[in-house]
């Protein structure tokens, strides 16, 4: 069950702290992704789709293909090094 949604069952039992700080992450997460999703679709897009149409050249697909992959290099070494950053 998700700690933010009403319990279907009736019962008043508070979820565990555990839970809720799982249920946050989890739901960052997924926003991370959509978000992460949509700035890559966007960027890639109005940088390789010269000529919007109902396909893409080959050249727009090798574009979009390598634009793709240097924005997740970059995201994963702005994470890695975020996560570094952080005080253990």
């Amino acid at each position: 069950m998700d700690v933010f949604s009403s319990p279907s069952s009736g019962s008043s039992s508070k979820p565990s702290p555990e839970a809720v700080v799982q249920q946050v992450q989890k739901h960052l997460a997924q926003a991370y992704v959509q978000e992460l999703l949509q700035t890559v679709g966007e960027k890639c897009f109005t940088k390789c789709i010269t000529k919007p149409s109902t396909s893409m050249s080959g050249s727009e697909s090798s574009c979009v293909s390598r634009c793709v992959d240097r924005y997740m290099e970059a995201m994963g070494i702005i994470s890695r090094t975020v996560i570094n950053s952080v005080p253990r």
